[in-house]
């Protein structure tokens, strides 16, 4: 794998790391009132499932992608958890 491509995976890696912490501090801020609209999660979701059918040969970017897809999966669980109370369905 050419290093400019390992580079490019590697820096949108980040980028969806990023986004989730982003989402989740909206998230944080839906939960405690101060933001009504609550955040959109569904295109970040569809996004990394596109990108995760890439073939990553690099170990460490496997790696790397991985942890991002299951934080992202942890974070939704506690997004949903947490509209569902602001919905007060629970």
């Amino acid at each position: 794998m050419l290093s400019q491509e390992k580079q490019e995976i590697r820096d949108q890696i980040l980028s969806y790391d990023n986004q989730i912490e982003k989402l989740h501090l909206e998230f944080q801020k839906y939960r405690a009132g101060e933001q009504e609209v609550m955040p959109q999660w569904e295109e970040l979701e569809r996004e990394l499932i596109v990108f995760s059918r890439r073939k990553i040969f690099d170990r460490e970017l496997h790696n790397q992608l991985e942890r991002v897809l299951y934080k992202f999966q942890n974070r939704k669980k506690i997004w949903l958890k947490w509209a569902e109370e602001v919905h007060g369905t629970i």
